[in-house]
């Protein structure tokens, strides 16, 4: 069996790759370096020239090709091999006509647990925007179709510009909030989307305490894995990072500095199926939780849960109701939502299929904004 065929197809707001053996198999990919989809895909159109021809099923062999051709590391190059090797995944479980999670050591699970991401927007809130009374809503409604966990964002609008004294008061409030709404039943997380400096970082962990969070992700910029580190050690509520970082070796030096307790590898950026079993082993070994980070849809959706089904450190899958948009009714997926979980699929390969003819047809929307918070000075809030 050979790889006859890469089509790499930018479409709706994805970047979704195609491999074709000449004997017929299709295997599907995504990746997730949302902000350079265009990139990524360029990227893929390099690899055609060694991957053509060549065995599908030997992935790991070229994985460290892929990822060695050149001097060169970085979000792009790990988004474009995270697809390829997830396509490879899925061939090589429909060669064998097993589901994936089963070629990687079997079953750990009967179903997924799922944390919803969430916002407070919706028509009943008091007011627009991040408010307490949408959160506690909003967390209501979540309990009721059956999730025990949910995330949000619960930084106020306009924290760029607050005072330490408001920022804390602010964010206090909404966590209070979605705390009511969610019941002692509910884990918690709080996603800060790597807004704060490690100084107000801190002292708004140390307000939040009481309210128990499950975990407080990405707190800071990405820039340096031994600041994320070094924070892990002076908050008191647990730290997940790891949905911006590529390999087994920023893992690793992350964990060895101290941080995180909960790894948050994303199987579209994080070199894929090989890749992120990898990083969950490094994680199991520094007794730390995995959580795959996913908000892209149905695709990273069914390769994160052949990992999770077959990790014992497995936590909770990050989803988004955008699995079940319209624009994403074109997949034919086996891991199907029920309530707050999903049951594991039996389905050969990752799980998941596409018409790719109608896909192709879908017009593409950049998921890039440039859209950076900026003070009341005129100076980058994302600085320190």
């Amino acid at each position: 069996m050979k790889i006859e065929k890469i089509e790499s197809v930018l479409a709706g707001n994805s970047h979704i790759v195609r491999i074709i053996t000449d004997n017929g198999i299709e295997g599907i990919g995504q990746s997730a370096c949302w902000g350079y989809m265009e990139a990524t895909d360029a990227v893929i159109s390099s690899f055609k020239k060694y991957l053509i021809g060549k065995d599908p099923l030997q992935i790991d062999h070229h994985w460290q090709y892929l990822y060695r051709m050149g001097p060169f590391r970085g979000s792009i190059l790990t988004a474009a091999i995270s697809a390829i090797d997830i396509a490879l995944w899925d061939i090589k479980g429909k060669f064998y006509k097993a589901p994936v999670w089963q070629l990687l050591g079997g079953k750990l699970r009967n179903k997924i647990r799922l944390h919803l991401l969430m916002g407070s927007d919706r028509p009943d809130a008091a007011d627009q925007g991040t408010t307490s009374e949408g959160l506690r809503l909003n967390a209501i409604d979540a309990v009721s179709e059956g999730y025990t966990a949910i995330k949000i964002d619960p930084l106020p609008d306009g924290y760029e510009s607050m005072t330490l004294s408001r920022l804390i008061a602010d964010t206090r409030e909404n966590v209070a909030a979605l705390r009511e709404g969610a019941g002692l039943d509910v884990d918690i997380i709080l996603e800060i989307h790597r807004k704060l400096t490690p100084m107000n970082a801190i002292a708004l962990a140390e307000e939040l305490f009481e309210f128990h969070p499950l975990f407080y992700e990405d707190p800071i910029q990405i820039d340096s894995i031994k600041s994320q580190a070094e924070l892990a050690l002076k908050t008191s509520i647990p730290l997940a990072n790891g949905e911006r970082m590529h390999t087994i070796w920023e893992f690793r030096e992350m964990f060895e500095l101290g941080g995180s307790q909960y790894a948050r590898p994303d199987i579209g950026l994080a070199g894929g199926i090989t890749h992120v079993k990898k990083i969950a082993s490094i994680a199991e070994s520094f007794h730390s939780a995995v959580v795959t980070h996913n908000y892209l849809g149905p695709v990273i959706t069914a390769a994160a849960c052949n990992i999770d089904t077959s990790i014992p450190n497995f936590i909770t899958q990050e989803y988004s109701t955008i699995d079940e948009s319209d624009m994403n009714k074109i997949f034919n997926t086996a891991w199907v939502r029920d309530g707050g979980y999903i049951d594991i699929s039996e389905s050969i390969g990752i799980g998941i299929n596409v018409d790719f003819e109608k896909l192709k047809k879908q017009n593409f929307e950049t998921r890039l904004q440039q859209n950076i918070p900026m003070r009341d000075d005129d100076s980058v809030g994302y600085s320190v």
